[in-house]
């Protein structure tokens, strides 16, 4: 059997079980988002042990890189549960002050906001408008075109991000062409929490976390789950970048303030940039 009508098998096989647990197909990214959130946080790749081929060596430093740089970003982050990312109660308290983000420059008009000031909390405020734009839709393509507009030369590729790997398997396993429309379909990110993982090259390279909620609308029923994303972000030009160098490790996928998500590290995003 050539490897195209394996990969229809399976998809087709994945729906059948969930269809006959009595999973609607909405429901699906929530078990996707679950699958990414173990695997992200086990730094084996969201969807197989086996990273794709575009992503192999990412983690290997290149020839001029920073080596503080390349030790913030490739440092693991912690572990949860695959249903840490699935809705369930808030932790009592947070994990600490929130964050505040600042806006981006009104004069720069661009379909990912720009001009954001060279802080940490600056990066994290690009981070989260280039995510939100770019999972808008549920289209991978769009997220690749929104990374893409947001990466230095030598960034990491966009296909082995984990949103843009949640993104392609969830279209798969829900049997929706990437390049088609799915009427009545939507799929919205929001992002409430982040934290600050380190800075090297005196501020100007920083990683940082973001973490939100995926939600999923079809035909009246919903469906939501916590997702989080870690990039390396250089400050170049008067803006911030994905960094060139090797990907920053995956992040941990919690629902938005429940226990996990303070455990993990994550605050609440305050400020004129939410």
């Amino acid at each position: 059997m050539d490897p195209r009508s394996i990969r229809q098998t399976r998809r087709s096989a994945t729906r059948r079980v969930l269809v006959f647990l009595g999973i609607p197909v909405l429901l699906i990214i929530v078990v996707v988002a679950s699958v990414i959130a173990h695997y992200a946080t086990t730094n084996r790749g969201p969807v197989s042990s086996n990273p794709p081929s575009h992503a192999r060596g990412e983690h290997r430093p290149a020839p001029g890189t920073d080596p503080a740089a390349s030790e913030v970003a490739t440092r693991p982050m912690p572990e949860l549960p695959a249903t840490a990312a699935q809705p369930h109660e808030l932790a009592p308290r947070p994990a600490g002050t929130p964050i505040s983000l600042p806006s981006p420059d009104e004069a720069r008009r661009t379909w990912i906001p720009a001009g954001f000031p060279a802080t940490s909390a600056g990066a994290l405020a690009k981070l989260k408008a280039l995510d939100e734009h770019g999972v808008s839709g549920g289209e991978p393509r769009t997220y690749a075109r929104a990374y893409t507009a947001s990466a230095a030369a030598g960034a990491p590729d966009s296909r082995g991000s984990a949103l843009w790997m949640l993104l392609t398997q969830f279209r798969e396993s829900a049997d929706l062409p990437e390049r088609e429309p799915a009427p009545g379909l939507e799929v919205r990110f929001q992002i409430t929490h982040g934290l600050i993982k380190g800075t090297a090259d005196h501020g100007r390279f920083v990683v940082v976390c973001v973490l939100g909620q995926i939600n999923v609308t079809n035909q009246g029923q919903n469906a939501s789950s916590g997702v989080g994303d870690c990039q390396a972000l250089r400050f170049s030009a008067g803006q911030w970048r994905i960094s060139a160098g090797p990907r920053a490790a995956y992040a941990p996928s919690a629902w938005p303030g429940s226990q996990e998500s303070v455990d993990a590290g994550y605050r609440a995003l305050t400020g004129a940039g939410t």
